[in-house]
């Protein structure tokens, strides 16, 4: 099994930055892609950013580019991800997600989520 835990959520004015942090314990399969989701309230979960294992790739949805920045620290088992110019349209739970892809065999796992919240 794997466990996802979030950190780094908050309050912050619109324009300001926060940093969440994901850190991966338990049975981590070396090949694997992190990412974050988000969920506003009456929405539903929608993809916000994702890297590779190795760290040489990563992909952002359309209204983050420019804006987020995921990293990774393989050594810690950690996902960051570096919220800058934030808009109250940010405003939601953000979850870490970990998938492991071996063969036709897909697993996702997810974090508990931290409630970000960006006020006008």
């Amino acid at each position: 099994q794997v466990q996802l835990v979030e950190s780094g959520g908050g309050l912050v004015q619109a324009g300001g930055s926060l940093r969440l942090s994901c850190a991966a314990s338990g049975s981590i399969v070396h090949s694997n892609r992190m990412g974050w989701y988000r969920q506003a309230l009456g929405k539903q979960r929608e993809f916000v950013a994702s890297i590779t294992s190795s760290g040489d790739t990563t992909y952002y949805a359309d209204s983050v580019k420019e804006r987020f920045t995921i990293s990774r620290d393989n050594a810690k088992n950690t996902v960051y991800l570096q919220m800058n110019s934030l808009k109250p349209e940010d405003t939601a739970v953000y979850y870490c997600n970990l998938r492991t892809i071996i063969g036709p065999k897909v697993d996702n796992y997810w974090g508990q989520g931290t409630q970000v919240t960006v006020s006008s």
